[in-house]
């Protein structure tokens, strides 16, 4: 076996060639089709090549794979911890890679198939494009405020109503025309975002786990389909935990010596798109009655709301781990509320519209019987949840000792006593 470490850069990637325990120099190859190509057809089935993850790693290792025997993507992070030096150059990065990679200590990142690499890069676009109305939209607020004008009466500054009442307020003529391009760019990337969610909507139709994770309290489609996005294959995952930590919502942790451990803020590494929907996911469950904002209020009321929405988007995470290995529904779900997500789905996708008769579950939901049926149901799961919680922190395990670190009987020679 032959190991060729690629050290990637922006325009080229250098190459390092490991055999028979020798490191080469293997020059440079420039990141262009052609040039890629031709690199590709001297490898052969014994060959493995390494790269660490960069924003061109999907095009690299789809050029490579059907002519290697193996390419493997490298966690960057983990190599940096691993192999950091003082010493540092392309040429012994891409060797430091290859005999990682040969000693079995080079961390390996999961690399995802076509289909999901297509819905990451949809669910970025859409991101990136709900970022920049969201800018748009404050600019000019800031600039209402900035010439002491009154709050839009209407509830949408931006609709039709909004835009009339824009139009008569007394501003500059420059900002009056800045206002007006702010606007037309609203209208283009609204225009945009709607063919992205067209078909987000056709795709989410196509995955049965989206569905699935739709059961759950809070998560939409766009929160379903961005789960879907970065978890790919749920068997990669042997437990929940291993996917809170993928998601980077585990406590980090630091422990020396005889010292107890000490958790501290969330590790943040992972899927951070991921794990921003969770948390949106997590203020929807707030507002929802049920057992997840039960939980919610219980932390809240311990640490404060932050902290809340942080836990409640670990459990979430948890939950979705459940359904998805399961392939079952959330057992607390909302039959009505999620057929009417499902038809809204639907008709977003471009389903034609059903008039006529009845319409299905999805319309039974907008009846308010129905709608308060369901929501004392989860408010009455919500009480249970909170009645349980409130016995388990009353009672107290028989024959309790106080708890000491390091033992008591050790103590002194810890502290140095004779």
């Amino acid at each position: 076996m032959r190991v060729i470490g690629l050290d990637v850069s922006r325009s080229f990637a250098e190459v390092a060639y490991l055999e028979n325990g020798l490191v080469q120099a293997g020059g440079r190859v420039t990141l262009l089709h052609p040039e890629l190509e031709h690199f590709a057809q001297r490898l052969g089935p014994d060959d493995h090549v390494v790269l660490e993850a960069t924003g061109n790693t999907a095009a690299i290792v789809a050029a490579l794979k059907s002519h290697a025997g193996r390419v493997v993507v490298a966690n960057p992070l983990k190599v940096r911890l691993i192999a950091e030096a003082r010493i540092k150059t392309d040429k012994i990065d891409a060797a430091i890679l290859a005999q990682l990679y040969a000693s079995g200590f080079l961390p390996e990142v999961w690399t995802p198939d076509d289909a999901t690499l297509a819905l990451r890069r949809q669910v970025a676009r859409r991101t990136q494009i709900v970022r920049q109305r969201t800018r748009l939209k404050n600019e000019i607020h800031a600039v209402l405020a900035a010439h002491l004008i009154a709050p839009c009466p209407a509830s949408d500054l931006f609709g039709k109503k909004g835009r009339s009442w824009l139009a008569d307020q007394p501003l500059p003529l420059d900002e009056r025309i800045g206002v007006e391009q702010r606007l037309r760019t609203l209208d283009l990337l609204a225009h945009d975002a709607k063919q992205i969610e067209e078909m987000l909507a056709r795709s989410a139709l196509a995955q049965p786990q989206v569905a699935r994770l739709m059961t759950i309290t809070g998560i939409n489609v766009m929160i379903a389909l961005s789960l879907v996005a970065a978890i790919g294959d749920i068997s990669r995952f042997s437990s929940p935990e291993k996917l809170v930590s993928y998601l980077g919502l585990n406590p980090s942790v630091y422990q020396s010596g005889l010292q107890p451990a000490k958790h501290g803020r969330i590790s943040k590494r992972g899927r951070s798109h991921a794990r921003g929907m969770l948390v949106e996911g997590a203020w929807a469950v707030a507002q929802t009655p049920g057992p997840l904002r039960a939980f919610f209020l219980r932390i809240k009321d311990r640490r404060g709301e932050q902290i809340a929405a942080v836990a409640c988007a670990r459990k979430l995470a948890v939950i979705a781990w459940h359904v998805l290995t399961r392939d079952e529904n959330f057992v607390w779900e909302r039959p009505a509320l999620v057929a009417h997500k499902r038809r809204q789905l639907e008709l977003q996708a471009g389903m034609p519209a059903k008039r006529g008769g009845h319409k299905g579950l999805g319309a039974d939901y907008n009846l308010k019987a129905i709608r308060d049926q369901e929501r004392a149901v989860a408010e009455q799961a919500e009480k249970v949840y909170q009645k349980l919680f409130s016995r388990w922190r009353q009672a107290k395990p028989k024959d309790a000792q106080p708890c000491f670190w390091p033992p008591k009987r050790n103590q002194d020679k810890v502290r140095g006593a004779p």
